[in-house]
């Protein structure tokens, strides 16, 4: 179930739960620019065979950017 967090939580479920970071954008905006560390998973191509580089096991905290 998503859960909007706020940047404390995100650091905390980094440092203390080992927590995945991914990004939901094009590979363009990808590889312009992201946080160290984030898993490319963009949204237009998300399925069950993308989505196996997650570990069930740990958190994921799916991120994006809109200019709107």
């Amino acid at each position: 179930m998503p859960t909007p967090v706020d940047r404390t939580e995100v650091l905390r479920l980094l440092d203390e739960e080992g927590a995945q970071l991914a990004e939901a954008l094009p590979r363009g905006e990808y590889d312009e620019e992201h946080l160290e560390g984030a898993i490319h998973l963009p949204l237009k191509q998300l399925d069950a065979e993308t989505a196996a580089v997650l570990d069930r096991g740990r958190p994921v905290i799916v991120y994006c950017w809109d200019a709107l």
